[in-house]
């Protein structure tokens, strides 16, 4: 009985553990995209419908902005390649429950090295016929 019970603990842990990797790995992706001004590599893990927000916190207060999708891909492709932008991940919490899965990613965002910002990220992912899609981000902005 012991033996069977730590089989199915070490099963369902390794499953979890996929699906995490998973996840990452879309976000890993988005974000090759993104430091490389590569819309086709960041659109290949986002949804055709994908949602983005941010939430801005400065010394006037509180502003939620919804960005157009279009416009964020042509932002993204016309940043010069001079301009080297980083967005680093601190820390990944995933949650899932079948096929939609939630990652809070605390981050630092860095232009020419220098520190621009900090928040935290919040995709929602849809898993699509086996691939994990992103159809939500909201991120919040600190200075």
């Amino acid at each position: 009985m012991k033996r069977t019970m730590l089989c199915l603990l070490l099963m369902f842990t390794f499953c979890v553990n996929a699906q995490d990797t998973e996840i990452k790995k879309t976000i890993a992706i988005f974000f090759e995209g993104l430091h490389t001004s590569d819309t086709l590599k960041i659109k290949s893990v986002c949804s055709k419908n994908m949602i983005l927000q941010s939430i801005s916190e400065n010394e006037h207060g509180v502003k939620l902005i919804t960005e157009d999708l279009n416009e964020f891909y042509k932002m993204i492709s016309e940043i010069p390649s001079d301009i080297k932008v980083e967005e680093r991940l601190l820390n990944y919490r995933i949650q899932i429950d079948g096929s939609m899965a939630n990652a809070w990613t605390p981050y630092e965002f860095y232009i020419k090295g220098k520190l621009s910002h900090k928040g935290v990220n919040s995709f929602q992912l849809f898993k699509d016929d086996g691939i994990w899609k992103i159809i939500y981000i909201i991120d919040t902005r600190r200075k």
